[in-house]
């Protein structure tokens, strides 16, 4: 079973993931989250992606527009009674990019600055960062994208795993990407159809809290190793740390929003965090 460790190196090893780019502090998954989270040296750029109608790979992290965060085109703003029937699957991207995602006050996270801002084409993003390392003569981040997928919402909200990686590749090939992404996703199947298909592209499974499988079973559900394992923070311990580091995979928590749990955690000995806040790094 071919395992990958060549994930980012520097900063003496540990990876800073921002979070949605830096959801805390900027509108999620948009391109000047990015960019901030870039300021704040971040050494990855954490994000989501989904599919359009016209088979364009975009970032959000819903299928459709969350009433949380949208703002339609003529200015009314998203309800949750709405949101689902708001299927970006169903919609060109010409329709998506007119919908607002920036300027509406985050319930939960009120030092999210405010602006107007639309979910950006996955290709558009990779072109932004490359302009922005040339001017501020930065080194190149990694992107660990997740794939928003799940067995029964298959070409309800999204296509097949099969033709969701096909269409995901195509962009991180176009772009001459594959050293610098890593693939993630609660969905086995994107990662097991990316291990068969394209074994030189790095990914990492994700665990929610309430999984209860353990480690060695969530594995083999997978099928091989991963390059990374990312749980939820609250069931990393040093035991797990060991399990993955015997195996060469590293161990990257998500969503990790305090100083102090980021100090603890990195005492324990992960390899990296991902926090919607990548100012507390």
């Amino acid at each position: 079973m071919k395992t990958i460790t060549n994930t980012p190196s520097r900063d003496g090893g540990f990876d800073k993931q921002g979070h949605r780019g830096c959801r805390g502090l900027m509108p999620e998954n948009t391109i000047p989250a990015m960019l901030h989270a870039l300021e704040l040296n971040v050494t990855t750029l954490e994000l989501d992606v989904v599919i359009t109608k016209d088979k364009q790979v975009v970032l959000s992290h819903e299928p459709f527009f969350n009433h949380e965060i949208a703002t339609k085109p003529d200015g009314a703003l998203v309800t949750e009674a709405e949101e689902k029937s708001l299927n970006i699957f169903h919609m060109p991207y010409d329709e998506v990019k007119r919908f607002d995602v920036g300027l509406r006050p985050h319930p939960r996270f009120p030092q999210q600055q405010k602006n107007a801002a639309y979910k950006p084409l996955l290709r558009d993003l990779f072109d932004s960062i490359a302009v922005y390392l040339q001017s501020h003569k930065r080194p190149q981040p990694y992107f660990n994208i997740e794939t928003k997928c799940l067995p029964v919402t298959d070409d309800i909200f999204h296509p097949k795993p099969e033709e969701f990686v096909e269409l995901l590749m195509a962009v991180i090939r176009e772009k001459k990407m594959e050293q610098w992404v890593i693939i993630q996703s609660f969905d086995f199947r994107t990662l097991q159809y990316l291990h068969q298909h394209y074994p030189n592209i790095k990914t990492a499974m994700l665990i929610e809290d309430d999984d209860q499988r353990g480690i060695e079973k969530q594995i083999e559900s997978l099928g091989f190793m991963p390059t990374i394992y990312s749980p939820h923070y609250s069931l990393v311990n040093k035991q797990l740390i060991s399990y993955c580091h015997q195996r060469k995979i590293k161990v990257i928590p998500w969503t990790v929003n305090t100083k102090e749990e980021i100090e603890q955690l990195k005492t324990m000995g992960v390899d990296g965090i991902i926090s919607d806040y990548p100012n507390l790094f």
